[in-house]
């Protein structure tokens, strides 16, 4: 069966992204740094403690992500959002405040013909998301 994931890159700070996300959003991180790599020998210096390959387990699904290579620009994060759906207004709601503290909310939490909440924001790592709750019946 076809699953469809996401994969984030981040500019040195992935590690800590990706264990704010574990503990927010719960599910199960495995990291991987560059120097902790079967390829140790081949990183370029200065990028031994950066991650290679990050992987949260959550509910079935993978989130996947890697800091840049240093010397290579990073050009941020741009172009998607990361969505998350909730059967509760209440649990959406809780996860927007926690995913937006020291972020940029770009349209607070309200009322939509779709859904009872529905917010969007910038988390402190640079990574836009959707949070959805309480989704309106068909």
């Amino acid at each position: 069966m076809l699953q469809l994931d996401s994969y984030l890159f981040f500019d040195g700070n992935c590690a800590d992204a990706m264990r704010f996300y574990e503990r927010t959003l719960g599910g199960k991180l495995q990291l991987m740094t560059h120097g902790d790599s079967p390829m140790a020998a081949q990183t370029p210096p200065g990028s031994a403690n950066r991650i290679m390959h990050a992987r949260l387990e959550l509910d079935g699904r993978v989130l996947m992500a890697s800091d840049s290579m240093v010397g290579h620009p990073y050009e941020g994060m741009k172009g998607f959002s990361l969505s998350l759906n909730y059967p509760a207004a209440a649990e959406a709601q809780r996860m927007f405040a926690a995913l937006a503290e020291g972020g940029k909310i770009t349209m607070p939490m309200a009322k939509t013909f779709w859904a009872e909440a529905f917010g969007m924001l910038v988390d402190r790592f640079g990574a836009p998301w959707m949070v959805n709750g309480g989704m309106a019946s068909k």
